[in-house]
């Protein structure tokens, strides 16, 4: 099964249009028979993503520290909940479980997790692909700093080509498909595997 992971907020923004994109995304995940790896929590366009792909029958597997389970308002539903003593093990499962990455609007959370991605790969710990939704266009001051951060010397060109950014879905989606399945490594004992009731 192609494992999707999903970095978004855990707020909804202003714009519905990210809303939007967050179930639209969820649901076509779940149609494809793929499944959805995200930060466990049910608020914010995560939330809305693992619900439209819980609504289409789809795997949905949430990763969330226990210091989060309560303040995210965990999300028990899914199919898979693993409960973490750590972020960084949170971070390291979500890597480990997932085929390619998609990041979707969100604050601080999201793009640590998503920029952290792309620095593993241009230091070759793995060569998953990366992909932005840019909803809304919401990630254009992103790539404008990273236009100026080339400019100013700090990034090389051909670091631009470790991710790729897609305005629409049918885009994103085509590329996804194109995604090779990787075997998943099996999560470190310390952490706490919790099935959702069937």
């Amino acid at each position: 099964m192609r494992t999707i992971c999903l970095y978004a907020g855990s707020r909804h923004g202003v714009d519905p249009r990210f809303t939007m994109d967050a179930n639209d995304l969820g649901a076509l995940i779940a149609r494809r028979g793929w499944s959805l790896v995200y930060g466990g929590g049910g608020v914010g366009l995560m939330g809305v993503a693992a619900r439209a792909a819980l609504a289409m029958g789809g795997h949905v597997v949430g990763i969330i520290p226990r210091a989060l389970l309560e303040r995210e308002q965990g999300f028990d539903a899914v199919s898979e909940l693993i409960v973490t003593e750590t972020l960084r093990e949170r971070k390291a499962l979500m890597f480990e479980r997932s085929d390619a990455f998609v990041a979707l609007p969100g604050g601080f959370g999201t793009l640590e997790e998503v920029v952290e991605t792309i620095t593993l790969r241009q230091l070759h710990y793995h060569a998953k692909p990366i992909f932005f939704l840019n909803s809304a266009g919401f990630f254009d001051p992103m790539l404008a700093f990273f236009a100026h951060a080339v400019d100013a010397g700090f990034i090389q060109p051909e670091h631009l080509r470790l991710f790729t950014v897609h305005d629409t879905l049918p885009a994103l989606l085509s590329d996804l498909e194109a995604v090779p399945v990787t075997a998943h490594r099996i999560q470190p004992i310390r952490s706490e595997r919790m099935e959702s009731p069937s």
